[in-house]
C-alpha cells in the first residue's frame, strides 16, 4: 500500500471529514462507544484551526490518509493531533506527518516538540525520538491521565531522545 505521500494544508471544507478520520484512528485501539463519544469534542478538527493554518493533511492515491494539527506559540511546538487512517497505519504516513511537524517547528524556531500521547501510540512517538516527561489530565475522560512527551529539536535531532 506504499505510494507517494503528499502533505498540504487542510481546507475548511474538510473539517468534518478530518474529524471522522481522527475518530476512526482513535477507535482503532479498541475503545468502546462510550469512550469514543466522550472524545468527540476533543477530536473535532476545528474550522478555526484549519483557517489559522495549523492543520495539514497527508494524501496518497488521491485520498486523505492522515492529519496533523501543529500549534506553534512562543518558542514551543505542540502536536495537538496526529492521526492516520487505520488501513494506512505502518505505511509511512505517520513518519511523513512527523517529519513535516519537525520541519515546521524548527523553521518556526521551536526548541522542542511536545504532545499528550494516547498510551497505545507511545511506541510510535518513542521511535520518533520522544520521551515521556510527565503526565497530563485527559481533556475528555475524567480521572484519566495521558503521558506527556517531549523531544528536544535542533541540528541532527531526528530520531534522538529529548
Amino acid at each position: 500500500m506504499h505510494s507517494d505521500i503528499n502533505i498540504r494544508r487542510a481546507l475548511v471544507s474538510e473539517a468534518a471529514q478530518l474529524t471522522d478520520l481522527a475518530m476512526r484512528s482513535k477507535a482503532m485501539w479498541g475503545y468502546d462507544e462510550r469512550f469514543m463519544a466522550m472524545c468527540l469534542d476533543e477530536l473535532t478538527v476545528q474550522i478555526t484551526a484549519i483557517a489559522a493554518g495549523n492543520v495539514w493533511v497527508a494524501e496518497a492515491d488521491g485520498a486523505v490518509v492522515g492529519l496533523l494539527e501543529l500549534i506553534l506559540e512562543g518558542g514551543s511546538a505542540e502536536i495537538r493531533m496526529i492521526f492516520v487512517e487505520p488501513v494506512w497505519v505502518r505505511s509511512g504516513v505517520g513518519r511523513v506527518l512527523w517529519a513535516h511537524a519537525e520541519t515546521h517547528a524548527l523553521a518556526f524556531g521551536a526548541d522542542s516538540l511536545e504532545l499528550d500521547a494516547d498510551p497505545n501510540a507511545m511506541p510510535f512517538y518513542e521511535r520518533m525520538g520522544m520521551r515521556q516527561v510527565g503526565e497530563s489530565p485527559s481533556g475528555s475522560i475524567p480521572e484519566r491521565t495521558l503521558p506527556r512527551m517531549a523531544k528536544r529539536l535542533g541540528a541532527g535531532s531526528h530520531g534522538r531522545a529529548a
